[in-house]
């Protein structure tokens, strides 16, 4: 059998039992390299994968939460505050839902995948081969089915039902603030779409970083929003205050996360001990504030 061109171009069975010329292979399906036929995608989705995906939803729930937030001015937690940021968390877990009920198999909590094996599965569209320098051979697929399509579903399911449901929660809770929230994500979304679109496969490989250091950036700002920075003052505030709770043990969550994703837990043991440092980086700041007050240079 002749071999194809490239990395990604393969061959398709006809009905009739003969073979197609070199292209690309469809939806769902990706090159053997040992016979160059086009073979449906039957692995499940890693570990790792899953925690990809994860990062992707819970990008989409942190923004909508810090909106939610930022345009109700309210430093404290309170019925209608708490019922946006629930209507949030259940605008995305629906679509998450329905993301992977309308994936293949369809109708079922169970997705098929081509394992991704380099940077190059991402960006198909940057390999179409042109043998001998003569005419290009398209080759153009979702090497990576389906961690490119299924966020792009997911991005417009977490649009569509925003925009049925936020709303109306929003005539009867903060009608003057919390519409803002939904004008927010008309933008953010679609910039995360493009985003997605042009550096997902980057960002395949650097989420976990990111997670951890941003976690740890907005862990330091909440604290340095604190006019006393005193050691007694931020320990106080931060255990009597409910929000401010809540806020700690999110970013805990998503250091965490950030965590989990680097080693994947591929020692058990070891990698469940580090989980111990989540709150470092927390600690980290309330002992040494005291040493960045300008004041006492002066």
């Amino acid at each position: 059998m002749h071999s194809c061109p490239g990395w990604y171009c393969g061959k398709q069975y006809f009905s009739d039992g003969s073979l197609s010329d070199c292209g690309s292979c469809p939806r769902g399906f990706r090159r053997n390299d040992t016979s160059y036929i086009c073979e449906p995608c039957t692995d499940s989705p890693a570990f790792y994968d899953w925690l990809y995906l994860g990062f992707m939803v819970l990008l989409v729930l942190v923004l909508h939460w810090f909106f939610i937030d930022m345009v109700s001015m309210r430093r404290s937690f309170k019925k209608d505050v708490l019922m946006l940021h629930f209507t949030a968390f259940m605008e995305v877990l629906i679509s998450g839902l329905l993301s992977l009920l309308f994936t293949e198999p369809f109708g079922k909590f169970a997705v098929q995948s081509c394992r991704v094996r380099t940077l190059s599965d991402w960006y198909t569209l940057l390999h179409n081969p042109s043998p001998n320098y003569d005419q290009r051979v398209h080759c153009t697929q979702e090497a990576v089915y389906p961690l490119y399509t299924l966020v792009f579903i997911f991005y417009a399911l977490t649009l569509l039902i925003m925009l049925l449901i936020r709303p109306w929660v929003c005539r009867e809770y903060l009608p003057r603030q919390s519409k803002m929230s939904i004008y927010a994500a008309m933008y953010y979304i679609p910039i995360l779409v493009v985003t997605h679109a042009l550096i997902g496969g980057l960002l395949y490989y650097a989420f976990p970083i990111l997670v951890v250091i941003l976690s740890v950036i907005s862990c330091a700002y909440h604290f340095a929003l604190k006019i006393n920075q005193s050691i007694s003052s931020l320990i106080i505030t931060t255990v009597v205050d409910p929000r401010n709770v809540v806020i700690l043990v999110g970013h805990w969550c998503l250091h965490a996360y950030g965590l989990i994703s680097i080693t994947q837990l591929a020692d058990p043991t070891l990698h469940s001990l580090l989980l111990l440092l989540v709150p470092l980086p927390a600690l980290f700041y309330i002992f040494t504030a005291k040493f960045t007050d300008p004041t006492i240079f002066t």
